[in-house]
């Protein structure tokens, strides 16, 4: 009996071995870029008054960046959790078509499931939907590797950011403006990306539309539902070029 544990502990541990293993290449570019970023929010934190310990922990179980760096002024602010609620739903909405492109590659993932769906961000997404795991790789351990370790980098890049972020000595007035540098390059690197820039030129648009209409404080939930609400009117417009663009990657 003992013998058969050992050896089922064993087989369990050389296929986790072997995951890590065929995963950590894949997560490479996106440890540089998630540290890079992670350092920066560690450091946005501190500069704003907050401990390491938030970000750290924030990093931990939210796991959204463009989220956590809105959540800085959403604590600074107002206590206002039904605008943190519709604001993080639609910074991640998109969220939900990944959830549905990764139904059958969840489907016999058993325990991993819940922090595989936990920690699907677009960088694990990309990896976990389109990598060709080798010969004798579990497919679920290969995934649940991706998850943990793209997560591990930004959760070791924040909490070094706040930690170190004490010790900065040059002036950090205008850091905030990291936020709004990150989201321009993301929405560059999508339009270089992309073939087809109905989806950039809709978003851009509605965005102008409602900052005229609402105002620079009021426009970005009505800017994020307008955009949702079309993302979802133009999704069979849309699918065929994103599935044509996956296949060039």
């Amino acid at each position: 009996m003992r013998n058969r544990r050992h050896k089922e502990k064993s087989s369990a541990r050389e296929k986790h071995i072997r995951a890590l293993k065929a995963a950590f290449p894949y997560t490479v570019p996106i440890f540089a870029g998630f540290w890079f970023l992670g350092l920066t929010y560690g450091i946005y934190m501190n500069v704003s008054g907050f401990s390491f310990i938030y970000p750290m922990l924030m990093s931990l179980t939210i796991f959204a960046g463009s989220v956590e760096f809105v959540t800085v002024n959403l604590l600074l602010g107002a206590f206002n959790p039904l605008q943190a609620l519709a604001m993080a739903l639609m910074i991640n909405a998109r969220h939900l078509f990944y959830g549905v492109s990764m139904l059958e590659r969840f489907r016999d993932t058993g325990k991993k499931k819940p922090y595989l769906i936990f920690g699907m961000c677009d960088e694990t997404f990309s990896i976990n939907y389109t990598a060709s795991v080798p010969r004798g790789v579990d497919r679920s351990c290969f995934m649940l590797w991706v998850t943990a370790l793209n997560h591990f980098y930004w959760v070791s890049g924040s909490t070094l950011g706040g930690i170190f972020g004490s010790f900065i000595t040059f002036e950090t007035k205008g850091l905030s403006f990291v936020m709004t540098a990150m989201f321009v390059v993301i929405f560059m690197e999508n339009w270089l990306k992309e073939k087809n820039h109905t989806g950039s030129l809709a978003g851009l648009g509605l965005s102008l539309l409602c900052l005229a209409a609402f105002g620079a404080d009021d426009f970005m939930l009505p800017s994020m539902a307008a955009i949702l609400g079309v993302a979802l009117l133009l999704r069979k417009r849309l699918e065929p070029a994103l599935e044509k663009e996956g296949d060039d990657l």
